[in-house]
């Protein structure tokens, strides 16, 4: 595997190489990161990662400093998963100056859910990964991204950036790893301790609950809500939220829509001080 850390020497060592094969991380690598790696050689001619902890999707009372950076551990997972060319920018690299120039997603996708609870958190999304397309694909007429289903409204709105600045990348969706309890796998799972861990396969649970009721149309769908929310909170969690929404724009749906539409529940609760994702489509 060839590591570079600056855009040029990307861009030398993919020269003739064909298309790329892109899967962009933070780092701290797991076996669902490792997955999109596997899926990203079936898509390309060349298997790129990246790792870099983006200063700019991070709010000021977040965890940039104490982001796990496991740098060994992930070039030798990169490396035994046969990975092409690894880009470790340092911030320099990738912000030589300040980042002025920033990419601003729709509103009506990005404004709700995380992005209510994270403001500003898409706007770094869109501004690294924009930066890190151009440095992988400027030079090689385009080619495939692969983003895990687990962070779902980050990929919906990587997908919709793509569409509207017509890039010549396709964007393709890995399905979330989970642990044998049900729990996604997360770097941010190493933040908790045996016993959270045991008790952090309840917000799957919570959401497999919920899309089962939610198709029965018994119980309206704000109630189901406040209950499932409730039930995590009983637990001694503290929950952001717990919905269910339309796969295709996730805008919340009507009735006839929980019937028979394609739908995602979708939850975002802290347990302890570590906050955890997840969503299941239905």
């Amino acid at each position: 595997m060839h590591i570079v850390h600056t855009i040029a020497d990307l861009r030398s060592a993919l020269a003739g190489r064909g298309r790329p094969a892109f899967v962009p991380t933070m780092g701290n690598l797991h076996e669902g990161h490792l997955s999109l790696v596997r899926t990203a050689r079936q898509h390309g001619d060349v298997t790129v990662a990246s790792i870099f902890v983006n200063r700019l999707q991070f709010l000021p009372h977040e965890d940039f400093d104490s982001y796990p950076r496991t740098w060994d551990s992930d070039c030798s997972k990169l490396q035994a998963a046969h990975c092409d060319l690894l880009f470790a920018p340092r911030e320099a690299d990738l912000y030589p100056e300040a980042q002025t120039f920033k990419v601003q997603p729709d509103p009506t996708l990005a404004d709700m859910l995380e992005g209510h609870f994270r403001p500003g958190f898409f706007t770094g999304v869109c501004t690294v990964v924009m930066k890190l397309f151009s440095a992988v694909f400027a030079t090689t007429g385009g080619g495939a991204a692969i983003f895990g289903k687990k962070d779902y409204q980050q990929l919906m709105v990587i997908q919709r950036m793509v569409q509207q600045f017509a890039l010549p990348i396709t964007i393709i969706a890995g399905d979330t790893a989970r642990a044998d309890s049900g729990l996604a796998l997360s770097s941010r799972n190493g933040y908790l301790n045996a016993e959270q861990l045991q008790q952090a396969m309840a917000l799957s649970q919570a959401l497999k609950t919920l899309a089962q009721a939610s198709r029965t149309g018994r119980i309206p769908l704000a109630d189901l809500e406040t209950q499932a929310i409730g039930q995590l909170q009983a637990l001694g969690w503290e929950p952001d939220y717990l919905t269910v929404r339309l796969r295709s724009n996730l805008q919340i749906p009507s009735a006839a829509d929980l019937a028979t539409a394609p739908l995602v529940t979708l939850g975002a609760a802290k347990l302890g001080s570590t906050r955890l994702i997840d969503n299941l489509e239905f």
